[in-house]
């Protein structure tokens, strides 16, 4: 019988068994004695989370899941599919849900999250994210959540159909954050309010929790800390230098989203070539002559040289030497190449990983179990700085 050859799914697991033990040195160590922003011992967290809702498209990689690869090198690095937003908008299908979930997940890795550096798991699969969620909500001023400007304009759109899930998302995606103890959080402009209004609640449960009045009980938390300080570590905003934005094909002043009904709008990361080679084809365009980065009477132009950027790792200097002085007509296939060039070591992979289900099982139950641990010891804290009987 022939060697086999080894695939890539092995590739993975050998990197995963490699580094389990370095990586259990620093996962373990426990905050300061007193104070839950002492990080004595472990490396500082960075937390992210995408739905699965529609598809991963070139903005969600670009302006997200490539800077994940990169933050998993320097820091404690948790990557969650958040299937519990993606119901508050309303229905699901259920069968959609599922498979959203997994390709979400599957595409994190095929992009280069390592599972052997960061833990990527589910939502749902931690429930510490609900029960965290509804302590956080008997501390939130309602008057707080009405402020939230993602939350008036979905409002208006979807009339008496609106959710209290959507009301409730910013609290939601609060204790995302609140329960690893993320230090960093990497955020758009499009969910800096959310995160502002983290840091309050955090700033309100310790206030009404943490401190002296925390202290006075003496003794230790379940953690093993000592009670008193802050119960809830208050997270920075975290906006990655690298990297760019990519528009959408049909108005390069507005971003490339899941949500807009026009699938001619953006660039899917499963997208076939034929399918990426028609949607380039026909994406918006301008009458001027040449090309040009930073012309804000020509954000098509200035978007679809930054995707070609971003695909080639070309410096912008080097961009306008290749392809300033082209027309459309000839820089929209030399565009269309960099990008199936640059997706397509990452759609084999990720055909790999779906072809082997009990891989990507494995992955997202080792990322639940440490993602499980690590939360159940924020909510255990809470739940005894708040006065809840606990064993």
């Amino acid at each position: 019988m022939d060697d086999a050859k080894p695939s890539v799914m092995d590739g993975f697991r050998a990197r995963a068994r490699a580094s389990t033990l370095a990586r259990a040195s620093t996962d373990g160590a426990a905050d300061g004695p007193g104070d839950v922003n002492a990080g004595a011992g472990r490396r500082k967290r960075v937390l992210s989370g995408v739905q699965p809702t529609g598809s991963i498209h070139l903005g969600n990689y670009f302006g997200a899941i490539r800077n994940y690869v990169k933050l998993q090198e320097e820091y404690d690095a948790f990557y969650c599919v958040v299937d519990l937003h993606a119901i508050t908008n309303g229905e699901v299908e259920p069968a959609v849900l599922e498979r959203s979930t997994r390709t979400s997940a599957a595409i994190y890795l095929a992009a280069g999250v390592d599972a052997s550096k960061a833990s990527v798991f589910v939502q749902s699969h931690v429930p510490a994210h609900s029960e965290l969620c509804w302590l956080l909500n008997c501390a939130a001023p309602i008057g707080w959540l009405e402020k939230m400007i993602q939350f008036k304009e979905k409002a208006r759109k979807a009339g008496e159909d609106v959710s209290v899930g959507l009301l409730d998302y910013p609290v939601l995606m609060a204790a995302d954050i609140l329960l690893y103890k993320a230090d960093l959080v990497p955020v758009g402009e499009d969910q800096r309010q959310h995160l502002e209004l983290t840091r309050d609640l955090a700033g309100r449960v310790n206030g009404l929790y943490g401190g002296k009045k925390w202290k006075k009980r003496k003794g230790k938390a379940p953690s093993g800390r000592s009670r008193g300080g802050d119960v809830l570590l208050v997270p920075e905003a975290f906006t990655p230098k690298e990297g760019g934005r990519v528009m959408s094909l049909t108005d390069g002043a507005s971003k490339m989203s899941k949500s807009n009904p026009a699938e001619g709008s953006r660039i899917n990361v499963l997208d076939t070539p034929d399918e990426i080679a028609k949607k380039i084809k026909r994406c918006k365009t301008d009458a001027f002559e040449g090309l040009e980065f930073g012309n804000p009477e020509r954000p098509e132009a200035n978007n679809l040289l930054t995707m070609y950027q971003l695909c080639t790792g070309k410096t912008r200097e080097e961009v306008l030497a290749d392809c300033g002085s082209m027309r459309w007509g000839d820089f929209k296939p030399v565009l269309t190449d960099a990008v199936i060039e640059h997706l397509s070591p990452i759609q084999t992979r990720y055909n790999e990983i779906m072809d082997e289900p009990g891989y990507l099982d494995g992955v997202l139950k080792e990322g639940a179990d440490k993602a499980n641990e690590v939360a159940n010891t924020t909510l255990r804290d809470v739940r005894d700085a708040m006065g809840f009987v606990q064993f």
